[in-house]
């Protein structure tokens, strides 16, 4: 903690068992074009979350293999949620009174 936008937006389009290309996909469409993944962040990033136990390789079809979160994952995942969620609440007062 705190994750990257990247990681983010990784476990996020891990609420359901995906392989990398429709993770890119995913984090394209939830993130309304503004993170695209290419190949080397996205399968770095997968390497690194399966070492440490957030994610885990659920299955393989086709020379695809999918992943999944894990119990640490969504817990993971739900905390980071908290995080920012707190920290747009905690400067919406500020930026408002700047913007007018």
């Amino acid at each position: 903690m705190p994750l990257s936008q990247s990681t983010y937006y990784i476990l996020l389009s891990l609420r359901e068992q995906r392989h990398g290309y429709s993770i890119m996909q995913d984090v394209e469409t939830i993130s309304r074009g503004a993170v695209q993944l290419g190949p080397g962040t996205l399968y770095g990033a997968l390497s690194k979350l399966e070492k440490q136990g957030i994610i885990r390789q659920c299955g393989e079809q086709e020379r695809r293999k999918y992943y999944e979160l894990t119990a640490l994952g969504v817990a993971l995942l739900k905390e980071e949620f908290r995080r920012l969620e707190a920290l747009v609440q905690n400067g919406r007062e500020i930026v408002e009174k700047l913007e007018g």
